[in-house]
């Protein structure tokens, strides 16, 4: 499920079969590829998809590489296919068959495979990414003012949830301003990490019972399944934060070494640090969901204590976050790309620091 962060307008076109959901959608990123240095340019990332995989119980599923694309099977029947040119992730939810040639030329082509449970817990992730490139390594362990910058992620978070409240006409225009103002302050005047993340937090429980008090909403607990919106939220998180996870390690970021959250063991710390303005995409769209009545209990159960989505049901659900993310997916893309480029420049001038704002 969604990682553990802390301790504390471009259309998509959706393609899908009976048990498959495919993903049509994804400046430039100095990519490289295994085979050679290449650029990656905005308008190639345009046509970038992320492709969702579900195994149907009982079938014999399966996905291979074939002419270029990805082939996806059922009990020996085509059901879709999709160039590897057009293809930036692959998730897979349930047991599957992939073959050799697939991994080989995912990896050759800059796609990542993620494996999930039935739950969307990522087991396990056949990533593309840069090798090599040390330079990067090196500035990145070197990044100078790290508490500027964990202040500036904050700021971007805060910044969006304010936005949403007032889009959502929860606050008003003067107490946005006023809001902002005041909690940019106590951020400016934090002293380290830990009191930005009691900064963060609070203004993160404050946000969560005020926009989605129409929910009913209890409290934010991520991975404990107290009810259906934090499962909801979890499966969000956790596709936004391997998206950006992936798009830093085609750059070749060091995913593990962040400066908002530090080092931890096996936490891709630097993912943990960089999604945070993005949650905002999962929370808008949630509170949106339930405005369409998209959300029903009945793909749920309850279970030992746990709520729990029904794996008939995950399908949907995957689709309605899959088509937000990707709603946004230049933004993130030029997001991760203005970061590399303000790692990589000596002078790491703070007017740089990328900033993404919700719509």
């Amino acid at each position: 499920m969604e990682p553990n962060c802390k301790t504390v307008e471009n259309n998509c076109d959706l393609h899908y079969g009976s048990t498959a959901l495919w993903d049509y959608g994804t400046n430039e990123i100095e990519y490289f590829n295994l085979k050679k240095f290449t650029m990656l340019t905005l308008p190639d990332f345009k046509e970038k998809q992320i492709l969702f995989i579900q195994a149907e119980n009982g079938l014999d599923n399966n996905i291979k590489f074939v002419n270029d694309n990805i082939v996806y099977s059922k009990d020996g029947k085509i059901i879709n296919r999709m160039s590897c040119h057009k293809t930036f992730a692959i998730f897979i939810i349930g047991d599957l068959t992939i073959s050799s040639g697939l991994i080989k030329n995912a990896l050759q082509y800059g796609v990542s495979i993620f494996l999930l449970k039935n739950n969307f817990e990522v087991y396990a992730v056949i990533g593309a990414k840069a090798e090599g490139n040390y330079l990067l390594r090196i500035k990145q362990y070197n990044l100078q003012n790290e508490l500027f910058l964990s202040k500036q992620i904050v700021k971007n978070k805060v910044s969006n949830q304010l936005i949403l409240l007032k889009n959502s006409k929860k606050i008003s225009s003067e107490d946005y301003k006023n809001s902002k103002q005041e909690l940019f302050r106590k951020i400016e005047n934090a002293k380290d990490n830990n009191q930005l993340l009691g900064i963060e937090g609070s203004v993160a429980k404050n946000f969560f019972s005020f926009y989605f008090e129409d929910l009913g909403w209890y409290k934010r607990m991520p991975r404990a399944k107290i009810d259906h919106y934090n499962i909801l939220l979890d499966i969000g998180y956790t596709f936004i934060f391997n998206y950006v996870d992936s798009l830093l390690r085609i750059y070749g970021f060091d995913t593990y070494k962040g400066f908002y959250h530090q080092l931890f063991f096996q936490r891709k710390s630097l993912s943990c640090d960089l999604v945070e303005p993005f949650r905002c995409i999962i929370d808008k769209q949630l509170l949106k969901s339930y405005n369409l009545n998209q959300i029903n209990e009945k793909d749920f159960k309850y279970s030992n204590g746990r709520y729990l989505l029904k794996y008939s049901e995950s399908r949907g659900y995957a689709k309605i976050f899959l088509e937000a993310i990707m709603k946004n997916k230049e933004e993130i893309f030029c997001y991760t790309r203005d970061f590399y480029r303000f790692v990589l420049n000596d002078k790491n001038d703070q007017k740089d620091f990328p900033i993404f704002k919700i719509k």
